[in-house]
């Protein structure tokens, strides 16, 4: 149901964009959003987006990440500017149907920041 793509090797400081494609209209899904999961570390919740669009980040990634959803493409996007090596992490997407609640996840994309 979800296709997280956009994973790769970037300085930092830099720029990503990771994106997650929903196989099913975006309408159906309510709060969708990103987490990641470092080596030994637990799965931390990055950012989230509403279906109107409000948006939550973690403290560690304020004003450096943006989390969007484009309705046409049926895709949630983080944009990933400035990035840390702290940052690095194995990142999922993450989304709930609106109907019943349940959950799906991505299948994760590596995210790794060279100091």
């Amino acid at each position: 149901q979800l296709q997280a793509s956009g994973g790769g090797l970037v300085q930092a400081g830099g720029s990503l964009r990771l994106s997650c494609a929903t196989s099913a209209n975006i309408f159906h899904f309510g709060k969708m959003g990103w987490f990641r999961q470092a080596p030994g570390n637990q799965r931390d919740v990055v950012a989230t987006i509403s279906s109107d669009g409000t948006t939550n980040y973690a403290d560690s990634v304020k004003d450096r990440f943006t989390i969007s959803r484009d309705k046409a493409k049926n895709t949630v996007y983080l944009q990933m500017n400035s990035p840390k090596p702290e940052d690095t992490a194995v990142y999922y997407c993450k989304a709930t149907l609106r109907h019943n609640s349940y959950t799906y996840w991505g299948q994760g994309t590596l995210v790794t920041v060279s100091s």
